[in-house]
């Protein structure tokens, strides 16, 4: 019997493959023991639980920016943080440690090597993490979500992916989709959201001041569901065929109603898209390093999607590029194509097959 030890968290971009690998684990092999190793801190040690997996706790060590007290501080918290996951390794008889990145990623890649477990490493963003690239020197299988990726070694497998997305038929959805959010089966639908905490920007555009871009969106004979955030002030004006919500739980019911979807470029937000066949307009964040820009790049270049920056995104944008998207059936039915060409719903099949050839090595 196998034991694997998932490590990674801290935020959704990490945790969410993680549990999507776990759950294809345990469904391959109901025997076979799935672990995950996180921070308190993370978000992991709230979903891991709920999952129904064991989390195995690690100390949150940040890898230093600047000198001051807390890179003094680092070798010795580091060393601390890697005989922990040493003895998670020793006492559970662990097999194989597959990192997803984030600060219980490091310490695991390390202390696996010490120990000669093999390790495989996943990066979800077209940009690698600083973990994930010390991790992927001595891996022995590194997958990447996007092509392009420059990690030492990587072969792209995709992004694993939650069970309702995998399994997701939109046509035999839409119904049930429409009634959820009050709108029409038969009628065009665009989709527009920011993620849990909404996009100002986004909002902006189609939602706020009198020129806002809804109107003109069901104008042109389109619906209209619009997820502000859950943060979000933005008014619901109560017009027919425009929904407004600020959180939506049923994404997969989302997804199966949206003919074209406007977002920002989050990985598992690009991936999911991809992989559903669905047109985008991508308004990657601006703050970061860029990685959402990244994460779109491949999607933009097979002609599925669309990229507007942040701060050209506004209304009268929408208006110039979104809009003849709404009256274009034809660009639309070519982008869905394209988007099957760089999508894969096998994310999680092609990470488990190299971690399966890693322990069989």
């Amino acid at each position: 019997m196998t034991t694997y030890l998932l490590a990674g968290g801290g935020t959704a971009g990490h945790v969410n493959p993680l549990l999507a690998v776990a759950d294809a684990l345990h469904e391959r092999d109901p025997d076979a023991t799935v672990l995950v190793l996180g921070t308190r801190e993370g978000l992991e040690a709230r979903l891991v639980p709920e999952r129904g997996y064991e989390l195995l706790l690690v100390d949150k060590v940040p890898f230093p920016r600047r000198p001051d007290r807390a890179a003094v501080a680092f070798p010795a918290r580091f060393s601390r943080a890697i005989a922990q996951v040493r003895a998670h390794l020793r006492d559970r008889h662990v097999d194989v440690v597959v990192g997803f990145g984030g600060y219980a990623s490091a310490p695991a890649y390390v202390a696996a090597n010490r120990a000669r477990i093999p390790v495989v490493v996943h990066e979800a963003n077209a940009k690698p993490g600083l973990a994930n690239v010390l991790g992927a020197r001595r891996a022995a299988g590194v997958g990447v979500a996007f092509p392009g990726t420059r990690l030492a070694r990587s072969h792209m497998v995709g992004m694993p992916l939650r069970r309702e997305i995998v399994d997701l038929d939109r046509a035999a959805l839409r119904a049930e989709a429409a009634g959820h959010f009050g709108l029409e089966a038969d009628r065009p639908t665009l989709l527009v959201f920011g993620g849990s905490l909404g996009a100002q920007r986004l909002n902006e555009a189609f939602g706020e001041g009198h020129d806002a871009a809804w109107r003109d969106v069901i104008a042109a004979g389109w619906q209209l569901i619009h997820v502000t955030g859950e943060r979000s002030t933005l008014a619901d004006p109560g017009a027919a065929g425009y929904a407004v919500r600020r959180y939506v739980d049923r994404m997969d019911l989302a997804f199966a109603l949206a003919d074209l979807i406007v977002s920002r470029a989050g990985a598992a937000t690009v991936s999911e898209i991809s992989a559903l066949g669905i047109p985008a307009v991508y308004v990657p964040y601006a703050v970061g390093n860029g990685e959402q820009a990244l994460n779109a790049a491949a999607v933009v270049a097979a002609g599925a999607a669309l990229l507007i920056s942040d701060a050209e995104f506004t209304g009268d944008r929408v208006r110039r590029d979104v809009l003849p998207l709404l009256r274009d059936a034809g660009r639309r039915t070519a982008m869905a194509a394209a988007a099957a060409t760089v999508g894969t719903r096998s994310g999680s099949e092609n990470l488990i097959a190299m971690i399966d050839h890693a322990v069989a090595r």
